[in-house]
């Protein structure tokens, strides 16, 4: 019957376990799906598209479409459904093509580098995909084609531009995977070059601090009010300390590829292409905001630069409406005057221009919406003010109870569907923002999600951004004092050679311990609720052990009288037997893991098993027996003490190391129990010795 009952049981955990491994195998795409480059040439000019897999539409989302990033294989790109591109010169080029799947289910498609031959050159009207990069940009901007999936490919281009009316040559730096993260986001898989930049190992040096003239201040800034004529360079569009700023982005991010540039003619422009791969390790959690960083120096002999850094939410499936919190982790013990730092993106994906749009975000219940700062934006618009109604384009953020509502009123956003858009990115928008902690505020995950309406359509829910808190770690400081359970007892034992026979027996026991204990415990910082504490002490412990024997009953003497002569005779006799234990000890005290809670601010519970282990430690046994004689004519006196038989014994014994006994215990603590003083008490239950121990303590948590 048991056996029948084994296996059914063997079978039901088969099914249970079963289940959730045939639904990974069912959900996991395991098709490799493929966007095949066409091609038709005319002379020089030709005329790309693409031949691409059935969209998979996510459940609830928005309609499901392709945006594309076209390399030409000259140094130009576009990102076009189907793009038209003119080449310069006759030659072999290799086209690529990353197409990225939005509101699809599955990874983006592959594809396979097509080679284009150019035999004639007939065609001028060539494409600039950077017409407005000098009045637009600077001169300098990064563009990537998708955010970052983890084990997924990124293009990501460095567009470049001379402003100066003479040929330059100078450096670009490409700075990634930040140091704030545990594991590295990206795998640097390959970069093209089409210009002759040429990667170069360098040591950056980062040796000195550099001032700006006051002169070259107002020409780079416009600012005139410095009573300083030197400054220490300040966040602007053309930077002039290359060491600060190298120094600054070498201890943001641990990887960096320096490329050098040659013969830059006056308002040329060129673009350097690289392939990420982000790595299986990526952040688990897909609402963190990661960055890649680039420095342009255009000029060799000079420190003027520009630096672009590219924040990108890392993702699992390609949505371009997106909630992305910057602080995933953070360092509870510091954020009470810190902010935490929100982003929402969107992306009009209609046939026509927006001109409302809302994004009604859930504020968590431990931020202050008091604290509200909007930090950027785009499209760029001024605030709304309070309580007016404007005809221009503006940001109103009006508060509700556990929402903020951000909306962009009287602007013109454009569709991805819309006739004549070709720039994507003016499609996009978002909103950064912060707030602060409010005054009580508890260490939980704090989750916030996005309704996106544009116009009066549906609102689209973003995913939800979570970010949580460091466990930290808290040291605490614990003192106190070891109280044993003891009593006399009175038991049975061997009857010693020297009792006679027959005697009346009285044993009784006596125990007496106490010991004083210091330590630390090792527990999360200000944990919510649940959590576990590891404890460590050095006690010092006396103890002492008397057992007393009293026996009384008849024993035969022998006496020999004046003539010699041996008489027997039989008299009621008392013996006393003492037997005492004295025990100094140094033990440590090891607590690995106790689970606790937090039950309120003021009252924490816990239980867990103490380890005892003695260090080192004296013993000192002392025995002692006396024998009295009842006197013959007075029965009830004990009489004299028999010296012959009267003994006394003392034995030392050195202790050594030893896990003498393990103690389970429950535990209560009143006070600050997350933070600061507390004072409490334990019970610990005796598994190998006899003695219980009640411990009362008090404990200060930093």
């Amino acid at each position: 019957m048991r056996t029948i009952i084994y296996f059914r049981f063997l079978f039901l955990l088969g099914i249970v376990f079963s289940v959730p491994t045939y639904g990974q195998q069912i959900t996991k795409d395991t098709l490799v799906r493929t966007a095949k480059i066409q091609h038709v040439a005319t002379n020089n000019k030709v005329q790309f598209s693409v031949d691409a897999p059935q969209l998979r539409q996510i459940a609830g989302a928005p309609k499901a479409f392709y945006t594309h990033f076209w390399e030409f294989g000259d140094g130009h790109y576009s990102t076009d459904v189907n793009p038209k591109h003119t080449y310069k010169n006759k030659g072999e080029y290799t086209a690529r093509l990353a197409a990225t799947n939005n509101y699809d289910d599955g990874p983006p498609p592959t594809s396979r580098p097509k080679k284009i031959i150019i035999t004639d050159v007939s065609s001028a009207d060539f494409d600039d995909e950077n017409e407005h990069l000098i009045e637009k940009h600077h001169g300098f901007r990064l563009l990537n084609n998708r955010e970052p999936s983890p084990n997924q490919e990124m293009q990501l281009v460095i567009s470049y531009a001379n402003s100066r009316d003479y040929t330059t040559q100078g450096k670009l730096y490409v700075f990634f995977n930040e140091k704030k993260f545990k594991n590295n986001n990206f795998n640097l898989l390959d970069t093209r070059a089409y210009h002759g930049e040429i990667e170069k190992k360098e040591t950056l040096d980062l040796t000195y601090q550099k001032s700006i003239p006051y002169k070259e201040l107002v020409l780079t800034t416009g600012i005139q009010t410095i009573s300083n004529q030197f400054v220490e360079e300040t966040d602007t569009i053309v930077k002039h300390n290359l060491p600060a700023t190298l120094k600054e982005a070498k201890e943001t991010y641990h990887n960096y590829s320096v490329w050098e540039f040659d013969n830059l003619q006056a308002n040329e422009k060129r673009n350097l292409f690289l392939t990420f791969k982000t790595t299986p390790e990526m952040l688990k959690d897909t609402t963190a905001v990661i960055s890649i960083r680039s420095v342009f120096v255009p000029e060799k002999a000079n420190d003027a630069h520009q630096v672009r850094t590219k924040e990108m939410e890392i993702v699992t499936s390609h949505d371009p409406n997106k909630m992305a919190v910057y602080n995933t982790k953070v360092n509870y013990r510091f954020m009470r005057f810190k902010r935490l730092k929100y982003k929402v993106r969107f992306q009009n994906n209609g046939e026509g221009p927006a001109s409302l749009i809302k994004l009604n975000v859930d504020v968590p219940k431990m931020l202050d919406k008091s604290t509200l700062k909007v930090l950027d934006m785009y499209p760029k618009v001024p605030i709304c003010p309070d309580g007016q109604e404007v005809q221009y384009s503006c940001l109103d953020t009006v508060r509700m109870k556990d929402m903020i509502s951000f909306q962009f009123k009287n602007i013109y956003l454009p569709g991805t569907a819309q006739k004549g858009v070709k720039e994507k990115d003016s499609t996009k928008g978002f909103v950064k923002y912060s707030m602060k902690f409010g005054k009580n505020f508890h260490k939980k995950r704090s989750r916030s999600k996005t309704a996106i309406i544009f116009d009066k359509n549906e609102p689209i829910i973003t995913n939800t951004a979570t970010s949580r808190f460091s466990t930290g770690l808290s040291i605490g400081v614990r003192a106190g004092y070891n109280y044993f359970l003891t009593k006399d007892k009175k038991e049975s034992i061997d009857i010693p050679s020297l009792i006679p026979a027959g005697s009346t027996l009285n044993v009784t026991k006596h125990n007496n311990a106490h010991s004083y204990f210091t330590g630390l415990t090792f527990s999360p910082y200000k944990p919510y609720r649940w959590y576990f504490q590891a404890e460590s002490y050095l006690d010092k412990k006396n103890f002492n052990s008397d057992i007393n024997i009293n026996s009384i009953g008849n024993h035969v003497f022998q006496f020999v009288d004046n003539n010699g002569v041996v008489i027997e005779e039989e008299r009621k006799v008392h013996v006393k037997q003492t037997f005492s234990t004295h025990i100094k000890q140094t033990n440590l005290l090891l607590v690995p893991a106790s689970l606790r809670i937090n039950v309120n601010s003021f009252l924490s519970l816990g239980t867990g098993v103490q380890l005892n282990l003695r260090m080192k430690g004296t013993k000192t046994e002392n025995t002692e027996k006396k024998f009295f004689r009842f006197n013959y004519d007075l029965p009830n006196d004990p009489g004299e003490e028999y010296k012959e038989l009267h003994t006394k014994q003392s034995v030392d014994t050195e202790l050594s190391w030893k896990i003498y006994d393990y103690m389970p215990f429950v535990d209560m603590t009143l006070g600050v129990s997350r933070i600061g003083p507390s004072i409490g008490v334990r019970y610990l239950y005796p598994i190998k010795q006899e003695l219980g121990v009640v411990q009362l303590y008090a404990i200060w948590k930093f």
